[in-house]
């Protein structure tokens, strides 16, 4: 079996408190027009998964560590308007960083970094509907947003003919996105 695919997509609302930076990662009700395809995420998408081991990541970098549900100093909430976030920021450069930036409007929001399990998404032609996301981290981003209240995140794509077409579209979406 090949390896499931990391999709990234963001949002842009931040809040901050201190040392805290509070807002949405993600938000339902909107769609991201990635090219090949549209996409939206289904109230409940995240249910299951803010119960497991998520980071808050600058960047999408793993090495620069900002907070983690396991820890206490991320907590997740799925509402009816999305996933809400709340983040103590550490005393690090990252942090000291990251509060900088959204103090002066810098940043250019959050996104999120997920695999789709098997069942998570359903499509109705070019339109993909994500119904239920395994989330892997947070990530807030200087980035442009995939979602209009986003921006960037990680998916990955079910394996088979229509899946595979699928993917190839992801690719070269996400290719146009950098170019």
């Amino acid at each position: 079996m090949a390896a499931a695919t990391l999709e990234r997509r963001a949002f842009t609302e931040l809040r901050t408190a201190g040392r805290r930076i509070e807002g949405y990662a993600a938000t339902f009700g909107t769609e991201a027009d990635l090219g090949a395809f549209r996409e939206r995420i289904a109230p409940g998408a995240f249910r299951a998964a803010i119960a497991g081991d998520v980071l808050a990541l600058l960047d999408h970098d793993a090495g620069k560590v900002l907070g983690r549900t396991r820890s206490g100093t991320l907590r997740l909430t799925e509402d009816s308007r999305g996933l809400a976030f709340s983040l103590d920021v550490p005393e690090t450069q990252a942090g000291r960083d990251v509060l900088a930036l959204a103090e002066r409007g810098d940043l250019g929001g959050m996104s999120f970094g997920f695999n789709v399990p098997e069942g998570g998404e359903s499509w109705d032609g070019r339109t993909r509907t994500l119904r239920s996301i395994a989330l892997k981290e947070i990530s807030v981003v200087s980035a442009w947003p995939a979602y209009p209240d986003t921006e960037i995140a990680l998916r990955a794509l079910q394996r088979g003919s229509d899946a595979q077409r699928r993917t190839r579209a992801l690719a070269l979406a996400e290719a146009r996105q950098w170019a």
